[in-house]
């Protein structure tokens, strides 16, 4: 009996197959999830799909998916232009990216990703290393204050890092509610159509936990040297910070970067990697949200590889914050 995967609509997809059109040859998909984009691109036209995931649980889920056309490879999308090439992929026809925590890891409560459910508190997506009840309950405080600042860009980072260590001292913070509850009660009551207090202090955890921002910036290098010329790169973000590095990554990869200071000399500009397939980001269309809330914060960013040759890239130059730029050192 055949065993078919969750039902999974992927955010953007739309937007992102009419931009590139028409879908051939061989596609990596880097954050294969519930196997939305994966399939979608197979349906598109795609001969083949390898798809990359961290999550043993995804990798264990797509053992029994009937998709002939489907390459699963568990493993890094920082890596993927090693673990295409592995799977006899010297170059690809196209990249999909899906930046961030999927729907899936949300929707278990055991995983320890959301504070809407009572679970560990965990947030690994390798289920493996450090998790996230290791750094409260271990970091010093002004370490735990500038992951909430830095990932998670929240203005009460010192204020909450203060309280996790004070709660720490009279027991373990080892649930996802008993975090949420310390953040509550530091933070404003929450008004009626705000996030929850302690919505940018869990991204920032699970940030620091999986090393996001650092993968991120390994997996568009990544693609650069994977992509044949004319190939595809869509990215998929749902926050800021990723955002950020995506499109600064397509800017000066694409020669669209803004120029210097007019007093200093112009930096020498490389010939271009990429030609930006939009200007902007493309976002999610009012019925799309209507659909799918999860679309309302996403973004979808895509390019076309160039013949020139593949290059370094320096971190530095992405806008990635200070502390992603520590741990890649």
């Amino acid at each position: 009996m055949m065993v078919v995967a969750p039902p999974h609509v992927p955010v953007l997809i739309g937007p992102l197959l009419r931009a590139v059109e028409p879908v051939t040859g061989v596609w990596v998909d880097g954050t294969l999830g519930a196997g939305g984009y994966a399939r979608a691109l197979i349906a598109a036209g795609a001969e083949r799909v390898i798809g990359i995931d961290r999550d043993p649980d995804v990798i264990r889920a797509a053992q029994d998916w009937d998709e002939e056309q489907l390459t699963v490879v568990e493993g890094r999308f920082g890596a993927l232009d090693r673990i295409a090439a592995e799977a006899g992929v010297e170059q690809a026809a196209g990249v999909v990216l899906d930046i961030g925590v999927s729907s899936m890891q949300l929707d278990e409560a055991e995983r320890g990703f959301s504070f809407l459910r009572d679970g560990p508190l965990d947030m690994r997506m390798e289920q493996a290393g450090p998790s996230a009840a290791d750094l409260v309950n271990r970091l010093p405080e002004a370490a735990l204050a500038d992951i909430l600042h830095f990932y998670g860009e929240e203005r009460a980072a010192r204020r909450i890092a203060r309280a996790i260590v004070r709660a720490r001292t009279q027991v373990p913070i080892s649930t996802t509610l008993g975090l949420a509850q310390i953040i509550e009660g530091v933070l404003p009551r929450q008004k009626s159509g705000q996030v929850h207090p302690a919505t940018r202090s869990f991204q920032a955890l699970r940030i620091a936990v999986n090393d996001e921002l650092g993968e991120l910036a390994r997996g568009l290098a990544a693609a650069e040297r994977v992509l044949a010329p004319g190939g595809a790169l869509a990215v998929v973000t749902f926050h800021s910070l990723e955002d950020r590095i995506v499109k600064r990554f397509l800017q000066l990869r694409s020669g669209m970067a803004p120029g210097g200071s007019r007093h200093l000399p112009a930096p020498e500009r490389e010939a271009p990697r990429f030609t930006l397939i939009n200007r902007k980001a493309v976002d999610a269309d009012a019925e799309e949200v209507a659909a799918n809330p999860r679309a309302r914060s996403a973004r979808l960013r895509m390019a076309r590889r160039t013949e020139v040759p593949a290059g370094p890239v320096d971190p530095r130059t992405l806008g990635m914050p200070a502390l992603a730029l520590e741990a890649l050192a």
